[in-house]
């Protein structure tokens, strides 16, 4: 146990009050607004102090390996080897131009959208991750985060509500690939006769938030998903009974019977990383304009769809490519 170091003066002095037993005082530290410094007081300079555990986590350490987003590397590890023959022995993955995307620092990717339970994300995902060893962030409607179970694994596999806010953050702040799908559930309810004729690209969202956080939109044109899992006709009026964004009846349904709720036909995969768009406006601007932000997202969207009717037209067979 330590000894006092005071003269024993000090021990006697009356002038002063004795500190009760068990407190501290603190003084102001340097660690930012709040923080301060902990000066043990005489009577606690006398208890003696437990060891630290070196082993024993931190309470800033975050417990496993989930991230702040709900992203689960060891469930990612998992999934990729499940998935992974499909991807590669099932839809024929091609990649055309990966070397586009940037193997460091943040960048929007942004895809055309397709099927009813769409197999482009998932795609998009696990070949960038294989291929690249960088993770992706999906950004997904609400509602699926709102789905028991299906909710929870979309997170683990690194899935997230599609706001703003989220996107700023992964792109500014932590230098990480999101996967934006621009025409939404618009995309996905798409029949087959509409089959690769690109919707609206909302209000150029994607767009502003590449700006905000200095990063390039990266586009992707993705042939396959429509033949995947095509729709053959809407069921509007039973959607809105279950509350869902659209309840489709597809062409897996009609030949695979109960199997077809969630089997995909094995048609190829052909993928094609367009050019990445830089914008020549400075970063965390309180606004920007709303034209030019119009004009950029339709830009992308045309590149994008040109880029479809190209790789249509040199597409031999649905199933082989």
């Amino acid at each position: 146990m330590a000894s006092d170091p005071r003269p024993a003066s000090a021990k006697t002095r009356h002038s002063e009050p004795a500190p009760d037993p068990g407190t501290e005082e603190t003084r102001p530290g340097g660690h930012g607004a709040g923080d301060a410094e902990v000066v043990p007081t005489a009577s606690s300079a006398l208890v003696p102090l437990p060891k630290e555990d070196p082993d024993s986590p931190r309470p800033d350490e975050r417990r496993g390996d989930v991230d702040e987003w709900g992203r689960s590397e060891h469930m990612r590890e998992i999934i990729r080897r499940i998935y992974d023959p499909i991807y590669s022995k099932w839809f024929r993955a091609d990649w055309h131009g990966l070397e586009k995307i940037p193997t460091d620092g943040g960048a929007l990717l942004v895809a055309n959208h397709a099927g009813a339970i769409p197999a482009d994300a998932p795609v998009i995902m696990h070949g960038i991750e294989k291929e690249l060893e960088r993770p992706v962030y999906g950004l997904a409607d609400n509602f699926f985060k709102s789905v028991p179970v299906v909710g929870t694994l979309w997170s683990r596999l690194g899935g997230l509500p599609a706001h703003p806010d989220n996107a700023y953050r992964l792109l500014k702040h932590q230098n990480q690939l999101v996967l934006v799908f621009p025409e939404g559930t618009k995309g996905t309810a798409k029949t087959f006769g509409e089959r690769y004729q690109l919707r609206r690209f909302g209000r150029g969202g994607f767009v502003e938030i590449a700006m905000r956080a200095g990063v390039p939109v990266v586009p992707i044109a993705v042939v396959g998903s429509e033949e995947a899992m095509p729709t053959i006709a809407q069921l509007p009026s039973v959607a809105k009974a279950f509350g869902v964004p659209y309840l489709p009846v597809t062409a897996n349904m009609l030949a695979l019977g109960p199997l077809g709720v969630a089997g995909y036909f094995p048609a190829k995969f052909t993928l094609k990383v367009l050019d990445p768009v830089h914008f020549d406006v400075p970063p965390d601007q309180k606004r920007y304009s709303r034209s030019k932000v119009m004009d950029e997202s339709e830009a992308i969207r045309e590149n994008i769809q040109t880029a479809l009717y190209e790789m249509l037209r040199n597409r031999e067979s649905v199933w082989f490519g």
